[in-house]
């Protein structure tokens, strides 16, 4: 093989195994359209992707900084976000309230079963919701043995936080995805 192409693909393995972390002497700053930049090691990334790696587990620790485009590259790690400045969290904590937007089911109202799909009328944190699953596409994932999360046909989730929280009446209801 050539050894200028050799060289490309040795950086670039090198460059996708690299960990840089990012730490509070590193600048965050919100753009007028609502996104964030990051400046790190002196250079300018606009309009960065922030994602939790644990998003259930370590919601505030591991969130990963990646470039935006359609390789979403990893510029760098923040390990936790309690080492972050309170301005620098409130950024971060902004980007990730957009990308995981997960409303918490309270209550249960109705579940009605029909033609393999079942609609869900239900109160959850932000307030009154129906939706509707695909029962034959396991639409519900068990996180914990009383934690769910149930994922409707157009990708939106909602989370039950703890099913003992819920009633007699609402856990029979949910009998049929658990």
């Amino acid at each position: 093989m050539d050894g200028k192409v050799t060289d490309f693909y040795e950086k670039e393995a090198e460059e996708m195994t690299a960990m840089n972390i990012i730490t509070s002497k590193d600048r965050f700053e919100k753009t007028e359209g609502g996104f964030i930049n990051l400046t790190f090691n002196g250079k300018l990334y606009e309009q960065v992707k922030v994602v939790r790696l644990f998003p259930f587990t370590e919601p505030d620790k591991f969130i990963s900084i990646r470039e935006n485009d359609n390789r979403a590259k990893e510029i760098g790690l923040i390990e936790d976000m309690a080492d972050l400045s309170e301005e620098t969290r409130k950024l971060i904590e902004e980007q990730l309230s957009l990308n995981y937007y997960i409303p918490v089911i309270k209550k249960i109202n109705s579940i009605k079963d029909e033609s393999g799909h079942a609609y869900f009328n239900v109160t959850t944190d932000k307030g009154e919701c129906k939706f509707v699953i695909n029962m034959s596409s396991n639409p519900v994932t068990k996180l914990t043995d009383t934690r769910l999360l149930i994922t409707d046909l157009d990708e939106n989730r909602y989370e039950i936080r703890d099913t003992k929280e819920l009633s007699q009446k609402e856990l029979r209801k949910l009998d049929l995805f658990l």
